[in-house]
C-alpha cells in the first residue's frame, strides 16, 4: 500500500486537533459547522465528518486527532477517523505540525494492512494523496517492511515452518539483488552449528540456518532473528493456553526481514547481513533432553534446565557466527522471554544495550516512527544466575527473577561486537489505530531511525 497520487479532484481533507478545533471550525462555511456540531464532531480520536456539495458529492472531510493527551495514549489517532471516509481520493487541506502529520501519513497507510491470505478482507475506501512535506519514500518503505513482518507472523505455522521461511526470505533477497545461503539439517552439524540442529532434529521440517547478504559499501550491520516456526516446548511441553499463539515465536525473524526490506528499500548505505536459526521445537524420540549438556559453536557448554528455553540456544550458533566476520553492530530480535511481557507488557518493545549513546539513538528514533521501546540492563551481578557449576552456562536459571535479563545475558556471552537485543512481543492483542489485531513489528521503526548514529563512524 502507498499513497494516491495526487490529483486536482482530490477531496479535500482538514486535520483536526481538538485543541485547535474552535479556531478550526471559524474557518468553516456556517452550514459546515452546523453539520458538523449535529454530528457531534469535535476533533475526537477516531471522529470524522463528510460535507456533501450542491450536487451530493463530497465536498470535503473533517478528522479528529484527539487532544494531545489522547495522542499520547493512542498514537496513529487520526487513523481510526480516516478509516471511515467514503471512498474517494482525499488530500490534506490544512497547515498542520509536521510531527503530527508525519504521524497521520504512516498511520494511514499502516491502517491499510489486511491479512487476507485465508478470507477476504474489507480494505479502507478512500485514499490519501500524499501530504506536503512527508517522505513518501520512507514511509512507504516503512509499511512494505512492516506488512511484511505482519504477514509472516500472522501465518500459522501449517504454513509457515522453516521450509516456508526460508521461501519468504529467499524472495526478498532476490527482490533486492541480495546473495542468499541456508544451511539446512545434516549440514548444520557438519558445519558446526550444533545447538541449532539440537532444537529443531525432534521436528520432520527441518532446521537450517538462512543467511543472507546486501550492500557492497557502508559499516557492517549484522541482524540475527529467532525464527522458531511453532514451539510446543518440547519435552518441557507447554500447557496449551501457553501453546496457542506459538505461530508467533518466530516473530524476531519477521521483523529482521522486515527491518532489512526497509534499509534494501531505502537503498541504505550498509553492508547488511541477516541470519535466521529457523527450527521447530517439537517433540519426538530424539528430542532433546532436560538435564542434557550441549556444546555451542563457540565451544561453551550450556546445561539444559527447560526445552522451552529454546530461542537462546539456537540464537547462541547465529551470534557466534556473526561475530566471526568482522561486524560494526550485531543486533538480535526474539520474542525470547514472558518475562519481558511482564515488565514492561505488549506494547513496550525492552532492548538491551550497553552503549549509552546508542540507547538514546534508539529512544530518539523510537519517538520520530512512534514505535515505543524501553531500556532495560545487562545487569552484570546477575551473571552467576546462568552458570550452573557443571556447565559454561545454564539456559534456564531458577527463581523466576529477571528472566528477560538472564536471557540477554546469555546471548552477549556468544557476542564479542557491539551488540544491541529486543525481546519482542510481536502480538497486537486488540485492534487500535494503524495496528490490527495479530502480529505486528516492534523496534524495527525505532532501528531504522537510529541506524545512521548506531552505525556512525
Amino acid at each position: 500500500m502507498t499513497f494516491a497520487a495526487a490529483t486536482e479532484n482530490a477531496i479535500p481533507l482538514t486535520l483536526v486537533p481538538a485543541e485547535d478545533w474552535a479556531q478550526i471550525k471559524t474557518t468553516l462555511s456556517a452550514n459546515n459547522a452546523t453539520w458538523a456540531d449535529a454530528n457531534g464532531f469535535h476533533g475526537g480520536v477516531g471522529q470524522a465528518v463528510v460535507f456533501a456539495d450542491a450536487q451530493g458529492g463530497i465536498a470535503g472531510a473533517l478528522v479528529g486527532l484527539g487532544d494531545a493527551k489522547a495522542r499520547k495514549r493512542k498514537r496513529f489517532a487520526g487513523a481510526a477517523g480516516m478509516a471511515k471516509l467514503p471512498k474517494g481520493c482525499f488530500a490534506v487541506a490544512n497547515d498542520i505540525d509536521p510531527d503530527l502529520l508525519n504521524e497521520f501519513a504512516l498511520g494511514w497507510l499502516l491502517e491499510s494492512y489486511r491479512f487476507d491470505r485465508y478470507h477476504p478482507a474489507n480494505k479502507p475506501a478512500a485514499t490519501l494523496a500524499a501530504p506536503k512535506g512527508i517522505d513518501v519514500a520512507k514511509l512507504t518503505a516503512i509499511a512494505e517492511g512492516e506488512f511484511l513482518t505482519r504477514d509472516l507472523i500472522n501465518t500459522p505455522s501449517s504454513d509457515m515452518g522453516p521450509d516456508e521461511l526460508e521461501s519468504a526470505a529467499r524472495k526478498l533477497a532476490g527482490e533486492f539483488g541480495g546473495r542468499f545461503e541456508t544451511i539446512v539439517d545434516q549440514a548444520l552439524l557438519d558445519r558446526n552449528f550444533p545447538m541449532i540442529h539440537t532444537v529443531g532434529r525432534a521436528s520432520t521440517r527441518r532446521p537450517r540456518l538462512i543467511d543472507i547478504r546486501w550492500g557492497q559499501k557502508g559499516p557492517k550491520l549484522t541482524l540475527v532473528g529467532k525464527g522458531v516456526c511453532f514451539d510446543t516446548g518440547g519435552l518441557n511441553l507447554k500447557p496449551s493456553s501457553s501453546m496457542g499463539l506459538m505461530k508467533k515465536d518466530m516473530g524476531g525473524a519477521a521483523m529482521v526481514l522486515g527491518l532489512a526490506r526497509m534499509i534494501m528499500a531505502l537503498n541504505m548505505e550498509i553492508q547488511l547481513r541477516v541470519l535466521i536459526p529457523a527450527v521447530e521445537n517439537s517433540v519426538s524420540g530424539n528430542a532433546f533432553r532436560p538435564q542434557d549438556i550441549l556444546t555451542s559453536r563457540k565451544g561453551l557448554t550450556v546445561e539444559i534446565n527447560n526445552t522451552d528455553a529454546e530461542g537462546r540456544l539456537v540464537l547462541a550458533d547465529a551470534l557466534t557466527y556473526a561475530c566471526e566476520e568482522d561486524a560494526d553492530l550485531v543486533i538480535s530480535m526474539a520474542t525470547l522471554t514472558g518475562a519481558a511481557r511482564v515488565a514492561v507488557g505488549g506494547d513496550l518493545a525492552p532492548f538491551f544495550c550497553d552503549d549509552d549513546t546508542a540507547a538514546q539513538a534508539i529512544t530518539t528514533g523510537s519517538r520520530a516512527l512512534f514505535d515505543p521501546v524501553w531500556r532495560m540492563p545487562f545487569h552484570d551481578p546477575y551473571e552467576a544466575e546462568i552458570e550452573p557449576g557443571i556447565a559454561d552456562l545454564d539456559n534456564a536459571p531458577g527463581g523466576g527473577f529477571a528472566g528477560s535479563i538472564t536471557a540477554a545475558l546469555f546471548l552477549r556471552r556468544f557476542v564479542d561486537k557491539p551488540y544491541i537485543h529486543f525481546d519482542c512481543y510481536g502480538w497486537n492483542r486488540a485492534a487500535a489505530p494503524g495496528l490490527p489485531k495479530g502480529g505486528i513489528g516492534q523496534g524495527t521503526r525505532a532501528l531504522l531511525a537510529a541506524l545512521p548514529e548506531l552505525l556512525a563512524k
